[in-house]
């Protein structure tokens, strides 16, 4: 059987960044997350704003960590942040609106981060 996964060259890079990361820091989380995002598309969380604003009550002031996209289904009840490999266009919209932070995975691997603050979304 064929070995599927991502083609895209972004996301192949970002694996490898993520795989260091790991390996570096001993931080299993990024190794975790590496290891989702090497799954094939199909496989990846596609996750709604309403579904993001309940895991927001459940974990307070925490990142929220996507390892596939946010679509811009539901409403937002406060400012979030979060954090994702991709977004739709009415999900930037909405977070915007509601003055949260929503950022590119490969933007968030670049700064320092403590695996206390974040909390991935499945």
């Amino acid at each position: 059987m064929k070995v599927t996964g991502p083609t895209e060259l972004g996301t192949q890079v970002l694996i490898r960044r993520l795989e260091k990361l790991g390996k570096s820091s001993k931080q299993a989380m990024w190794l975790d997350l590496a290891e989702r995002l090497g799954k094939p598309r199909r496989i990846r969380p596609s996750v709604n704003l309403w579904k993001l604003g309940k895991m927001a009550k459940k974990f307070p002031g925490k990142t929220l960590l996507v390892p596939g996209k946010v679509l811009g289904s539901g409403a937002l009840d406060s400012a979030l942040s979060i954090c994702a490999l991709e977004f739709s266009a009415g999900a930037i919209k909405k977070i915007s609106e509601h003055k949260g932070k929503a950022l590119l995975l490969d933007e968030f691997v670049g700064k320092p981060a403590d695996a206390n603050d974040i909390a991935i979304i499945k």
